[in-house]
């Protein structure tokens, strides 16, 4: 597991500087004009309580292009090598900032298109404030991908049933819920998940929770795919 967001600066500033080539056309864009579009490594934008990010940070990457309607509706298209190691997370992000204990609710909806090529997941990426506490959710998943650290079995919270790893890439802790099988559109409670992790396992206290997350990490997608987050709602109290 590797940076993702710009949220963690230290390693995003380590990242080699990629020679992105020519730009490319927004293949996956939409007909009508999309309200935002860029295919720079950091581009991002806010858009109704939103924050969307480009976001190519591994080596070796290739070309990729983010487009949104709104924060709720957007799309990438992504022309990595067929070779490992991630290469970007193009996301949206919802800022929350509330203590566990302190959160009546948090939850998330999502319907995606994805391609039955490449290699990549769909995820959640949530973070407490300090950077230190990593919960991915995986959706689904295609190509040689999978989680970091070690098994710890499996549990059904939130309305889904995942297969849970739980491992440390040299910055954080990261605790992976893979969903036992795809999904591309449905519902997630969060809240259940991040009590189960403080309470019944004991890997953290009350943190609180800064980023919510929701993107496509890719790993390859030669000769340039299409991923559409169709829509994407995340709701707290």
């Amino acid at each position: 597991m590797a940076t993702r967001t710009l949220s963690r600066i230290g390693k995003a500033l380590l990242a080699p500087a990629l020679a992105l080539g020519a730009t490319v056309a927004l293949a996956s864009a939409p007909a009508s004009a999309a309200v935002w579009s860029t295919c720079d490594q950091w581009g991002n934008t806010s858009l109704n309580g939103y924050t969307l990010y480009n976001n190519i940070w591994g080596s070796g990457a290739g070309s990729q292009c983010v487009w949104a309607n709104s924060g709720t509706n957007w799309g990438v298209w992504a022309n990595h090598p067929n070779t490992g190691g991630i290469k970007s997370y193009p996301n949206a992000k919802k800022v929350i900032n509330k203590s566990i204990t302190s959160l009546g609710s948090l939850s998330s909806s999502y319907n995606v298109t994805v391609p039955s090529s490449g290699a990549y997941n769909t995820s959640y990426d949530i973070w407490d404030t300090d950077y230190d506490y990593e919960i991915m959710l995986w959706v689904n998943k295609t190509g040689a991908v999978g989680p970091l650290g070690t098994s710890q079995g499996t549990v059904t919270l939130g309305g889904h049933t995942w297969a849970v790893y739980k491992g440390n890439n040299g910055a954080n802790e990261v605790f992976s819920f893979v969903r036992t099988s795809n999904s591309s559109s449905g519902t997630v409670n969060v809240l259940p998940i991040l009590k189960w992790i403080k309470d019944t396992k004991g890997w953290f206290g009350n943190e609180t929770i800064g980023d919510v997350q929701f993107g496509f990490e890719i790993t390859s997608s030669s000769g340039g795919l299409d991923f559409a987050a169709n829509n994407l709602t995340v709701s707290s109290s």
